[in-house]
């Protein structure tokens, strides 16, 4: 059978009715792997002796008749780069981090490692998470299976590609500013950005740790449903870990509301910078929800065109803090001393030598961008101010709840760009955040799903965003979007 666009949950159904073994799926999906990856540079690191040992192990254990297996046993995930893993290299896509091996699993990587699904890799991402292409990989550029010359979204860019491509049915990215849903609208696949809080993010290597969230990547909803009900949940080695319990969130997705009501963000919908081809997709999904039920009415978020200035003044100061750690003397990249020449302050030479070296180009930036509205003298015009304009973001957005129950718009103002077109111009480049960054500002869950394509073929993204825990609710209105339309992957050309 083929399997490369099987959902997560049908690949579980055959699994647990011992119609396939997951001995047999993962070796399907290393022959794709070795087949596919090189053209459009998804996976940085598979081990496949590793792969068929853990499908081995949940095999002998379901033949043993082990009821304490998970829904999602056997079934193969990807792995965004950035996460700690004591079986493979964590690199971040970064010179920094080339050979690094983590001591310990983070918490999502325990709980999949514990729910007994094998993971196929680690995936391509712009480095430190730091882009929205993912160019800035040391590993160089990811490609999108639509079109190869195009890229994939960032940072989570090899995490979507690698669904988009059939190289994995389930995938783990990080979302600090559109990084998990602005790659999925650019691949074709769903992707989910929990409440803040939701999902651990202790073993996650640090970018913005205010906005920094992980969460799935999948074909259908279904499939993002499962793995929130493995890999979220309190845990008290993240003190930013939410107490609250978590919801069943496969059991509620039939549990969608018959009547709810839709708001469609006036500032996003008539906005210059979305694409004509963008707009109509998304018009035509809000037709699709209002016979689903929904009462769909235009609200306004005022401060929606401060969500990337303030973005980029918090994030990049949070990344010259968490990035700091980087400098030679701990552990990961050091450079090697100048011959023949004797420094009045060799400490300091060999921190600016290796931070020089070991960083590229948009890390640089932000780090610099971020350590200058941090100092004497323009922290008060710069991070408080921009803390500032978060709050009422914040604000805007519960007042906008008062009167929706979830807000639908575009993932990305475009589809998916062409590799180098945007890489030398910043601007440009954190301009497709446009509709993603706000989220994480207010700590909102988010989901993108595919909701058609362009003229030439490329995927285009729909965005619900609800209250800050309507996790549940986000995805059940989403699963029944995907229902009504009778969504199923739609495999790429690869070529």
């Amino acid at each position: 059978m083929e399997w490369q666009f099987a959902s997560a949950a049908e690949i579980s159904r055959q699994l647990c009715s011992k119609q396939v073994s997951a001995t047999e799926i993962a070796k399907y999906f290393l022959s794709r792997i070795s087949k596919h990856n090189q053209a459009f540079n998804i996976f940085v690191h598979v081990d496949e002796e590793l792969v068929l040992k853990q499908a081995a192990e949940i095999d002998a254990r379901r033949a043993g008749g082990d009821i304490e297996l998970g829904a999602l046993a056997g079934v193969p995930v990807a792995i965004k780069d950035l996460l700690c893993t004591t079986d493979m290299p964590t690199t971040c896509g970064s010179r920094f981090c080339e050979k690094y091996v983590s001591p310990y699993d983070g918490t999502v990587i325990a709980k999949m490692r514990a729910a007994g699904m094998p993971w196929m890799g680690k995936t391509n991402l712009d480095e430190f998470a730091m882009g929205g292409s993912t160019e800035t990989s040391i590993f160089g550029a990811g490609r999108n299976p639509w079109d190869a010359q195009r890229t994939t979204g960032g940072s989570s860019g090899g995490s979507a590609a690698c669904l988009a491509a059939g190289l994995a049915p389930l995938a783990i990215g990080t979302d600090t500013g559109g990084s998990i849903r602005q790659p999925a609208a650019f691949c074709g696949v769903s992707g989910f950005k929990p409440t803040y809080g939701r999902v651990s993010r202790y073993g996650v290597v640090a970018f913005a740790s205010s906005l920094d969230q992980v969460g799935p990547m999948a074909h259908m909803v279904e499939d993002l449903a499962l793995a929130m009900d493995v890999i979220s949940g309190h845990d008290p080695l993240d003190s930013t870990s939410l107490p609250h319990e978590k919801p069943g969130y496969t059991a509620s997705l039939s549990q969608a509301p018959q009547r709810f009501r839709v708001g469609v963000v006036r500032e996003q919908i008539e906005s210059d910078g979305l694409n004509a081809e963008v707009k109509q997709a998304i018009l035509r999904t809000l037709d699709v929800l209002k016979e689903c039920g929904a009462d769909v009415r235009e609200v306004s978020l005022p401060h929606s065109k401060y969500w990337v200035p303030a973005y980029y003044v918090i994030a990049p100061c949070e990344a010259s803090s968490n990035l700091s750690r980087f400098d030679g003397a701990h552990f990961g990249f050091r450079a090697e001393p100048l011959e023949g020449k004797k420094s009045k302050s060799p400490l300091v030479e060999m921190y600016s030598r290796t931070r020089a070296q070991g960083f590229g180009a948009e890390v640089k930036r932000r780090i610099m961008l971020g350590t200058y509205a941090l100092s004497s003298g323009y922290y008060d015009a710069y991070y408080l101010k921009a803390l500032q304009v978060r709050r009422l973001i914040r604000q805007d957005f519960d007042r906008a709840f008062e009167d929706v129950d979830i807000l639908v718009g575009p993932t990305t103002p475009n589809t998916a760009f062409k590799i180098g077109e945007k890489v030398d111009d910043p601007v440009q480049m954190y301009l497709e955040d446009l509709y993603t960054v706000g989220a994480n500002l207010a700590g909102l869950p988010a989901l993108s799903v595919p909701c058609g394509r362009s003229q030439v073929g490329l995927p285009i993204g729909v965005q619900f965003q609800g209250r800050p825990l309507d996790d549940a609710l986000v995805l059940q209105i989403g699963h029944r979007y995907q229902q009504a339309i009778g969504w199923r992957p739609t495999p790429a050309p690869l070529s």
